[in-house]
């Protein structure tokens, strides 16, 4: 069973930058698949940005291209989303997945095996 734990979030002004992690309890094998998701107040879950195959594939949600980086350490298990000049539209609970089993080039993964708790996004305008 593999444990997700994000951690990096909190409030910031628009504009500002945020780098969330998600720490792995167990070795994630370059070959998996991985994601930020976000949820927002009434809002469905949306995939933020994915990685695959060690970082030679990535996905990004167009509302945040050339603003979020998605990558990862593998010696750390650890995830990072790095989120440059945030908006307020970028407010929501950000979760972290593993495992998406398939990855298409250009689609949002879906169906991910395990997900962290959430870590809070806040930003003020």
């Amino acid at each position: 069973q593999v444990q997700l734990v994000e951690s990096g979030g909190g409030s910031v002004q628009a504009g500002e930058s945020l780098r969330l992690s998600c720490a792995a309890s167990v070795h994630i094998y370059s070959s998996y698949c991985e994601a930020w998701f976000r949820q927002a107040p009434g809002k469905e879950r949306e995939a933020v940005a994915a990685i695959y195959a060690g970082g030679a594939r990535t996905y990004y949600t167009d509302a945040v291209k050339g603003r979020f980086t998605i990558s990862r350490d593998s010696a750390k298990n650890t995830l990072y989303l790095q989120m440059n000049r945030l908006k307020p539209e970028d407010t929501a609970m950000y979760y972290c997945a593993a495992d998406c089993g398939t990855w298409i080039d250009g689609k949002a993964p879906i169906n991910f095996a395990f997900w962290g708790q959430g870590t809070q996004v806040t930003v003020s305008s």
